[in-house]
Protein backbone atom coordinates (compact mmCIF):
# COMPACT_ATOMS: atom_id res chain seq x y z
CA UNK A 1 0.00 0.00 0.00
CA UNK A 2 1.50 3.41 -1.27
CA UNK A 3 -0.45 5.44 0.18
CA UNK A 4 -0.57 6.57 3.68
CA UNK A 5 -3.30 4.92 5.75
CA UNK A 6 -5.05 6.11 8.83
CA UNK A 7 -6.43 3.35 11.54
CA UNK A 8 -9.49 4.74 13.18
CA UNK A 9 -10.36 3.53 16.68
CA UNK A 10 -13.13 4.37 18.75
CA UNK A 11 -14.65 4.71 15.11
CA UNK A 12 -17.93 5.16 16.68
CA UNK A 13 -20.39 6.11 13.49
CA UNK A 14 -17.49 7.27 11.40
CA UNK A 15 -16.84 11.02 11.71
CA UNK A 16 -13.31 11.11 12.62
CA UNK A 17 -12.76 8.32 9.86
CA UNK A 18 -14.42 9.95 7.07
CA UNK A 19 -12.33 13.49 7.95
CA UNK A 20 -9.31 11.42 7.73
CA UNK A 21 -10.97 9.97 3.97
CA UNK A 22 -11.78 13.54 3.47
CA UNK A 23 -7.75 14.36 4.30
CA UNK A 24 -6.63 12.31 1.62
CA UNK A 25 -5.93 8.85 3.59
CA UNK A 26 -6.74 5.34 3.09
CA UNK A 27 -8.87 4.21 6.10
CA UNK A 28 -8.47 0.07 5.70
CA UNK A 29 -9.60 -0.21 8.90
CA UNK A 30 -12.29 0.92 11.74
CA UNK A 31 -12.32 -0.64 15.19
CA UNK A 32 -15.53 0.00 17.49
CA UNK A 33 -17.05 -2.07 20.55
CA UNK A 34 -20.89 -0.75 20.03
CA UNK A 35 -23.04 -3.05 16.77
CA UNK A 36 -25.11 0.18 15.83
CA UNK A 37 -22.04 1.78 15.67
CA UNK A 38 -20.51 -0.87 13.31
CA UNK A 39 -23.38 -1.59 11.19
CA UNK A 40 -23.47 1.95 10.39
CA UNK A 41 -20.50 2.02 8.96
CA UNK A 42 -20.80 -0.79 7.13
CA UNK A 43 -24.12 0.60 5.49
CA UNK A 44 -21.95 3.50 4.55
CA UNK A 45 -19.55 1.75 1.71
CA UNK A 46 -19.21 4.98 -0.38
CA UNK A 47 -18.03 6.91 2.23
CA UNK A 48 -16.12 3.90 4.37
CA UNK A 49 -14.66 1.02 2.26
CA UNK A 50 -12.27 -0.44 5.00
CA UNK A 51 -12.59 -3.41 7.52
CA UNK A 52 -14.84 -2.53 10.50
CA UNK A 53 -13.48 -4.76 13.38
CA UNK A 54 -16.50 -5.18 15.95
CA UNK A 55 -14.12 -5.49 19.01
CA UNK A 56 -13.32 -3.88 22.61
CA UNK A 57 -10.24 -1.92 22.29
CA UNK A 58 -8.51 -3.75 25.40
CA UNK A 59 -8.59 -6.88 23.37
CA UNK A 60 -6.83 -5.66 20.23
CA UNK A 61 -3.19 -5.57 19.39
CA UNK A 62 -1.66 -3.07 17.22
CA UNK A 63 0.92 -5.48 15.32
CA UNK A 64 -1.98 -7.07 14.20
CA UNK A 65 -4.33 -4.61 12.92
CA UNK A 66 -1.58 -3.44 10.96
CA UNK A 67 -1.50 -6.62 9.25
CA UNK A 68 -5.28 -6.45 8.72
CA UNK A 69 -4.55 -2.65 7.27
CA UNK A 70 -2.36 -4.59 4.63
CA UNK A 71 0.39 -2.58 6.15
CA UNK A 72 4.30 -3.09 5.69
CA UNK A 73 6.46 -2.69 8.83
CA UNK A 74 7.68 0.40 6.93
CA UNK A 75 4.39 1.88 5.62
CA UNK A 76 3.86 4.90 6.98
CA UNK A 77 0.68 5.12 9.43
CA UNK A 78 -1.52 7.94 11.20
CA UNK A 79 -3.48 6.37 14.32
CA UNK A 80 -6.61 8.15 15.06
CA UNK A 81 -9.29 8.39 17.83
CA UNK A 82 -11.17 9.75 20.44
CA UNK A 83 -11.24 7.78 23.73
CA UNK A 84 -15.22 7.79 25.24
CA UNK A 85 -16.08 11.38 26.86
CA UNK A 86 -18.37 10.35 28.92
CA UNK A 87 -15.89 9.90 32.25
CA UNK A 88 -14.13 13.58 31.06
CA UNK A 89 -17.35 15.34 30.03
CA UNK A 90 -18.98 18.07 32.48
CA UNK A 91 -21.85 15.77 33.84
CA UNK A 92 -19.01 13.99 35.65
CA UNK A 93 -18.01 16.16 37.83
CA UNK A 94 -21.07 18.64 37.54
CA UNK A 95 -23.58 16.05 39.12
CA UNK A 96 -21.52 15.84 42.64
CA UNK A 97 -23.52 15.95 45.41
CA UNK A 98 -23.19 19.63 47.06
CA UNK A 99 -21.14 21.21 44.53
CA UNK A 100 -22.80 23.06 41.33
CA UNK A 101 -26.81 21.97 42.00
CA UNK A 102 -25.95 23.79 45.89
CA UNK A 103 -24.51 27.06 44.04
CA UNK A 104 -27.46 27.45 41.84
CA UNK A 105 -30.32 27.14 43.69
CA UNK A 106 -28.75 29.77 46.26
CA UNK A 107 -28.20 32.13 43.34
CA UNK A 108 -31.66 31.61 42.55
CA UNK A 109 -32.85 32.51 45.58
CA UNK A 110 -30.72 35.58 45.72
CA UNK A 111 -27.81 34.66 47.64
CA UNK A 112 -24.66 35.79 47.25
CA UNK A 113 -22.13 33.05 47.60
CA UNK A 114 -18.82 32.05 45.81
CA UNK A 115 -18.61 29.34 43.49
CA UNK A 116 -17.00 26.19 44.78
CA UNK A 117 -14.02 24.82 43.84
CA UNK A 118 -14.40 22.40 40.80
CA UNK A 119 -13.53 18.94 42.68
CA UNK A 120 -10.19 17.52 41.44
CA UNK A 121 -10.75 13.81 42.42
CA UNK A 122 -11.30 11.60 39.64
CA UNK A 123 -14.86 9.08 40.04
CA UNK A 124 -14.00 5.73 39.39
CA UNK A 125 -14.75 5.05 35.40
CA UNK A 126 -12.72 2.19 34.15
CA UNK A 127 -13.35 4.13 30.37
CA UNK A 128 -10.61 6.14 31.52
CA UNK A 129 -7.87 3.44 31.05
CA UNK A 130 -9.00 3.75 27.30
CA UNK A 131 -6.30 6.78 26.37
CA UNK A 132 -3.37 4.72 27.75
CA UNK A 133 -4.66 1.72 25.76
CA UNK A 134 -4.87 4.13 22.89
CA UNK A 135 -1.25 4.88 22.99
CA UNK A 136 -0.43 1.50 23.23
CA UNK A 137 -1.50 0.75 20.16
CA UNK A 138 0.33 3.45 19.12
CA UNK A 139 3.48 2.11 20.01
CA UNK A 140 2.52 -1.48 19.40
CA UNK A 141 1.40 -0.43 15.74
CA UNK A 142 4.25 1.61 15.30
CA UNK A 143 2.49 4.45 13.96
CA UNK A 144 4.43 7.50 12.61
CA UNK A 145 1.93 10.26 13.78
CA UNK A 146 -1.51 10.17 15.87
CA UNK A 147 -4.70 12.48 16.04
CA UNK A 148 -6.29 12.43 19.49
CA UNK A 149 -9.84 13.75 20.18
CA UNK A 150 -12.19 14.62 23.25
CA UNK A 151 -14.10 16.58 24.79
CA UNK A 152 -12.38 20.25 26.22
CA UNK A 153 -13.00 19.15 30.24
CA UNK A 154 -10.50 16.40 29.77
CA UNK A 155 -8.17 19.30 30.27
CA UNK A 156 -10.30 20.27 34.13
CA UNK A 157 -8.22 19.49 37.02
CA UNK A 158 -9.94 16.07 37.33
CA UNK A 159 -8.95 14.97 34.10
CA UNK A 160 -6.30 17.27 33.31
CA UNK A 161 -3.61 14.24 34.42
CA UNK A 162 -4.51 11.65 31.43
CA UNK A 163 -3.92 14.19 28.79
CA UNK A 164 -0.67 15.36 30.27
CA UNK A 165 0.32 11.56 30.69
CA UNK A 166 -0.12 11.17 27.17
CA UNK A 167 1.24 14.13 26.38
CA UNK A 168 4.48 13.86 28.12
CA UNK A 169 4.96 10.18 27.04
CA UNK A 170 4.43 11.18 23.52
CA UNK A 171 6.65 13.95 23.93
CA UNK A 172 9.48 10.96 25.85
CA UNK A 173 9.23 8.69 22.65
CA UNK A 174 9.78 11.28 20.06
CA UNK A 175 6.33 12.52 19.06
CA UNK A 176 6.45 16.70 17.65
CA UNK A 177 2.58 17.46 19.26
CA UNK A 178 0.60 20.58 19.97
CA UNK A 179 -2.71 20.89 21.73
CA UNK A 180 -5.26 22.38 20.12
CA UNK A 181 -8.81 23.39 21.63
CA UNK A 182 -11.23 23.85 18.30
CA UNK A 183 -14.95 24.84 17.66
CA UNK A 184 -16.62 23.47 15.13
CA UNK A 185 -18.05 26.48 13.61
CA UNK A 186 -14.87 27.88 12.85
CA UNK A 187 -14.24 25.34 10.56
CA UNK A 188 -16.96 25.23 8.70
CA UNK A 189 -19.91 23.45 10.59
CA UNK A 190 -23.07 24.41 11.71
CA UNK A 191 -22.97 23.90 15.09
CA UNK A 192 -20.93 25.29 18.23
CA UNK A 193 -18.87 22.65 19.37
CA UNK A 194 -15.78 22.48 21.33
CA UNK A 195 -13.35 19.75 21.20
CA UNK A 196 -9.69 19.32 21.89
CA UNK A 197 -6.82 17.49 19.69
CA UNK A 198 -3.73 16.80 20.05
CA UNK A 199 -1.95 16.18 16.80
CA UNK A 200 1.04 14.48 16.95
CA UNK A 201 4.21 13.61 14.10
CA UNK A 202 7.62 11.97 14.50
CA UNK A 203 8.74 13.99 11.74
CA UNK A 204 7.45 17.38 12.51
CA UNK A 205 5.25 19.75 14.73
CA UNK A 206 1.76 19.74 12.64
CA UNK A 207 0.91 23.44 12.39
CA UNK A 208 -2.38 24.57 14.15
CA UNK A 209 -4.98 25.14 11.12
CA UNK A 210 -6.82 28.39 11.20
CA UNK A 211 -10.58 28.93 11.25
CA UNK A 212 -12.12 29.10 7.86
CA UNK A 213 -15.37 30.48 9.23
CA UNK A 214 -17.14 33.02 12.05
CA UNK A 215 -20.00 34.59 13.44
CA UNK A 216 -18.78 38.05 11.96
CA UNK A 217 -15.97 37.36 9.69
CA UNK A 218 -13.71 40.61 9.39
CA UNK A 219 -13.48 42.38 5.58
CA UNK A 220 -10.93 41.23 3.39
CA UNK A 221 -10.06 38.47 6.00
CA UNK A 222 -10.84 35.87 3.69
CA UNK A 223 -12.84 33.71 6.55
CA UNK A 224 -16.47 32.69 5.53
CA UNK A 225 -19.54 33.36 7.52
CA UNK A 226 -20.39 30.52 9.59
CA UNK A 227 -22.81 28.24 8.17
CA UNK A 228 -26.63 28.67 9.90
CA UNK A 229 -28.75 25.81 11.22
CA UNK A 230 -31.28 27.16 8.50
CA UNK A 231 -28.79 26.70 5.52
CA UNK A 232 -27.79 23.06 6.96
CA UNK A 233 -31.20 21.30 7.28
CA UNK A 234 -33.31 23.21 4.89
CA UNK A 235 -33.30 20.37 2.38
CA UNK A 236 -34.78 18.19 5.38
CA UNK A 237 -37.64 20.16 5.94
CA UNK A 238 -40.53 18.59 3.69
CA UNK A 239 -42.59 15.73 4.93
CA UNK A 240 -41.00 12.71 3.10
CA UNK A 241 -38.11 13.06 5.82
CA UNK A 242 -41.12 13.07 9.02
CA UNK A 243 -39.99 10.56 11.71
CA UNK A 244 -42.50 9.82 14.39
CA UNK A 245 -40.39 10.68 17.29
CA UNK A 246 -40.22 14.28 15.92
CA UNK A 247 -43.00 15.29 17.71
CA UNK A 248 -42.92 16.84 21.23
CA UNK A 249 -46.71 16.15 24.06
CA UNK A 250 -46.68 15.90 27.30
CA UNK A 251 -45.79 18.72 29.77
CA UNK A 252 -43.79 21.21 28.87
CA UNK A 253 -45.23 20.87 24.77
CA UNK A 254 -47.10 24.28 25.38
CA UNK A 255 -44.13 25.83 26.88
CA UNK A 256 -41.85 24.83 23.89
CA UNK A 257 -44.05 26.05 21.08
CA UNK A 258 -44.33 29.66 23.05
CA UNK A 259 -40.15 29.69 23.16
CA UNK A 260 -38.99 31.79 20.44
CA UNK A 261 -35.85 30.79 17.96
CA UNK A 262 -32.60 30.88 19.93
CA UNK A 263 -34.34 30.85 22.86
CA UNK A 264 -34.47 28.48 26.01
CA UNK A 265 -36.91 28.08 29.29
CA UNK A 266 -35.99 31.76 30.15
CA UNK A 267 -38.67 33.16 27.82
CA UNK A 268 -40.89 31.70 30.71
CA UNK A 269 -38.88 33.80 33.47
CA UNK A 270 -39.54 37.40 34.39
CA UNK A 271 -35.92 37.71 33.59
CA UNK A 272 -37.44 37.42 29.74
CA UNK A 273 -40.66 39.81 30.11
CA UNK A 274 -43.07 36.66 30.55
CA UNK A 275 -46.47 37.73 32.00
CA UNK A 276 -46.94 34.61 34.11
CA UNK A 277 -43.72 33.27 34.63
CA UNK A 278 -43.46 29.65 35.09
CA UNK A 279 -39.67 29.46 35.81
CA UNK A 280 -36.73 31.39 37.59
CA UNK A 281 -33.90 32.16 35.64
CA UNK A 282 -30.43 29.84 36.95
CA UNK A 283 -32.70 27.02 37.86
CA UNK A 284 -32.82 24.79 34.97
CA UNK A 285 -30.03 23.81 32.61
CA UNK A 286 -29.25 26.00 29.85
CA UNK A 287 -30.55 23.09 27.34
CA UNK A 288 -34.02 23.16 28.65
CA UNK A 289 -36.62 23.91 26.04
CA UNK A 290 -33.62 25.14 23.89
CA UNK A 291 -34.79 26.05 20.38
CA UNK A 292 -32.60 26.40 17.98
CA UNK A 293 -32.55 30.08 15.52
CA UNK A 294 -32.49 29.50 11.76
CA UNK A 295 -30.40 32.35 11.26
CA UNK A 296 -27.71 31.15 13.51
CA UNK A 297 -25.21 27.98 13.86
CA UNK A 298 -26.54 25.10 16.57
CA UNK A 299 -25.42 24.96 19.81
CA UNK A 300 -23.92 21.46 20.62
CA UNK A 301 -25.82 18.32 19.79
CA UNK A 302 -26.05 16.04 22.61
CA UNK A 303 -25.66 12.07 22.33
CA UNK A 304 -28.05 11.27 25.03
CA UNK A 305 -30.82 13.94 25.53
CA UNK A 306 -33.21 14.11 28.40
CA UNK A 307 -36.99 14.41 26.63
CA UNK A 308 -36.68 18.29 26.83
CA UNK A 309 -33.82 19.07 26.10
CA UNK A 310 -32.55 21.22 22.92
CA UNK A 311 -31.44 21.55 20.74
CA UNK A 312 -35.57 21.65 19.02
CA UNK A 313 -36.72 22.76 15.84
CA UNK A 314 -37.43 26.30 15.64
CA UNK A 315 -40.86 24.53 14.59
CA UNK A 316 -41.00 23.40 18.17
CA UNK A 317 -40.27 19.43 17.00
CA UNK A 318 -37.84 17.62 17.71
CA UNK A 319 -34.61 17.30 15.06
CA UNK A 320 -34.75 14.98 12.38
CA UNK A 321 -31.87 12.22 12.06
CA UNK A 322 -30.72 13.98 8.55
CA UNK A 323 -31.34 17.04 10.19
CA UNK A 324 -29.26 16.04 13.32
CA UNK A 325 -26.49 14.70 11.11
CA UNK A 326 -26.21 17.48 8.81
CA UNK A 327 -25.58 19.85 11.84
CA UNK A 328 -22.93 17.20 13.23
CA UNK A 329 -21.40 18.00 9.48
CA UNK A 330 -22.06 14.68 7.81
CA UNK A 331 -23.12 14.27 3.81
CA UNK A 332 -26.35 14.04 2.65
CA UNK A 333 -27.64 10.48 2.21
CA UNK A 334 -25.30 9.25 5.25
CA UNK A 335 -27.09 6.11 6.89
CA UNK A 336 -27.36 5.90 10.40
CA UNK A 337 -28.58 2.82 12.00
CA UNK A 338 -30.31 2.01 14.77
CA UNK A 339 -33.26 3.38 16.94
CA UNK A 340 -33.61 6.75 17.53
CA UNK A 341 -32.07 6.86 20.64
CA UNK A 342 -29.08 4.94 19.28
CA UNK A 343 -29.05 7.20 16.25
CA UNK A 344 -29.09 10.33 18.30
CA UNK A 345 -26.64 8.78 20.32
CA UNK A 346 -24.08 7.97 17.18
CA UNK A 347 -24.46 11.36 15.70
CA UNK A 348 -23.81 13.69 19.69
CA UNK A 349 -21.05 11.14 20.26
CA UNK A 350 -19.61 11.89 16.45
CA UNK A 351 -16.46 14.17 15.68
CA UNK A 352 -17.88 16.61 13.03
CA UNK A 353 -16.22 15.35 9.68
CA UNK A 354 -14.97 18.55 8.61
CA UNK A 355 -13.61 19.77 11.94
CA UNK A 356 -11.22 15.80 11.58
CA UNK A 357 -10.61 16.58 8.16
CA UNK A 358 -8.73 20.01 9.07
CA UNK A 359 -6.76 18.36 12.06
CA UNK A 360 -6.14 15.39 10.20
CA UNK A 361 -4.73 17.34 7.34
CA UNK A 362 -2.25 19.04 9.45
CA UNK A 363 -1.32 16.24 11.16
CA UNK A 364 -0.82 14.85 7.68
CA UNK A 365 1.43 17.58 6.51
CA UNK A 366 3.57 17.12 9.41
CA UNK A 367 3.50 13.41 7.91
CA UNK A 368 4.43 14.17 4.82
CA UNK A 369 7.05 16.88 4.95
CA UNK A 370 11.18 16.26 4.17
CA UNK A 371 12.32 15.06 7.88
CA UNK A 372 13.91 12.33 9.88
CA UNK A 373 11.53 10.03 11.84
CA UNK A 374 12.20 9.74 15.45
CA UNK A 375 13.43 6.55 16.61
Amino acid sequence: MTAIAAIDLFAGAGGLGLGAAQAGLAVPVHVDNDPDSCETLRRNPGWHAGKVVEADIRSVDGGDLRRRAGLSRTDRLVLIGGAPCQPFSKAAYWIDPGHEAAYRRARAQGVDVDRPAPPTEARADDRRDLVAEFWRLVVESRADAFVFENVPSILHPRNRPIALALMETARAEGFKLVLIRANAVEHGVAQRRERVFILASRFRTPEPPRPTHALQPLRGSGVLRAVTAGQAIRRYASARYAEPEEEVTGRWAEHLRTVPPGWNYKAHTAWGGHPHPSFETETRFWSFLLKLNPDLPSWTIPANPGPWVGPFHWDSRRLRTPELAALQGFPHGYRFVGDRRSRVRQIGNAVPPPLARTMVAATLAAVRQPGRRAA
